[in-house]
């Protein structure tokens, strides 16, 4: 099947022609951005052009649509055999909702602003001002498309460890997607709404290494410690004290 896309590629000369708008110096920083040296270049164009490029260029005559639409599947089959294996205990629910936040398009925003996505992709000029303000679905639907073009140009291992590098490993270091509601949100309603003044939150100990602190948080209301909560980073550990709080004021009532 692959065999088919390939020669589909190389017959097309519109997606040829995109050849030209890159050159050799920006294929080899788009080689150390994805790790591997690319064998068919005509994958690469496609990913990288958006449809509003063609409103006024439109003898190139394709845009990453269809590759972003291959990528999303990869991108979903990827994530959840990682979620699957890394969380043997969970049931289908948590890795659905993982999994989730994992693939959503701010995560994917996010990495391929980390990554310098950005610089490659070609857009049309009615976008290129508020593109450069940070569309994120642009960026998104782009990282989806060049995902897909790395796939048909290597192998499900080589995507396997591009995916892992750019989202999995980020996201999984900083637990914010372990965090399934808002227990701040809450943990404020619930005091206010039984009048004891808004809750406060204080970092008691910093643990690890510096590429891998943990931090430890209490939760304060009235003065008085209600739950402690820890975290790869601040804002995980504040929501882990807050849900530890609002379950102890609820256990009191």
């Amino acid at each position: 099947m692959l065999s088919g896309i390939v020669q589909k590629f190389r017959k097309n000369r519109k997606i040829k022609k995109l050849g030209k708008l890159f050159t050799e110096q920006k294929i080899m920083d788009l080689e150390s951005i994805i790790g591997f040296k690319i064998k068919n270049k005509e994958y690469f164009f496609q990913a990288l052009v958006h449809r509003s490029y063609l409103e006024g260029n439109d003898e190139y005559g394709v845009s990453n649509e269809r590759l972003e639409f291959l990528g999303d599947a990869v991108l979903n089959l990827v994530v959840a055999e990682f979620l699957y294996t890394f969380y043997p205990e969970k049931d289908e629910g948590f890795l659905t909702k993982v999994r989730a936040k994992v693939v959503n398009r701010s995560a994917l925003a996010n990495a391929a602003n980390l990554i310098g996505l950005n610089k490659f992709i070609l857009i049309g000029k009615n976008l290129s001002q508020s593109f450069k303000s940070g569309a994120r679905t642009v960026l998104s639907d782009a990282l989806e498309a060049l995902i897909g073009a790395i796939y048909l140009d290597s192998d499900i291992n080589m995507i396997k460890n591009f995916i892992d590098r750019i989202l999995i490993q980020p996201i999984i270091r900083d637990e914010d997607f372990l965090v399934d509601e808002n227990f701040k949100s809450q943990l404020l309603e619930y005091v206010q709404a039984k009048k004891m003044g808004g809750p406060s939150y204080m970092v008691v100990n910093e643990e690890g290494p510096q590429h891998s602190r943990i931090f430890i948080v209490k939760a304060v209301v009235n003065e008085k410690e209600y739950g402690t909560g820890q975290g790869r980073n601040k804002k995980t550990a504040e929501q882990n004290a807050a849900k530890a709080a609002l379950k102890k004021l609820k256990q009191n009532d």
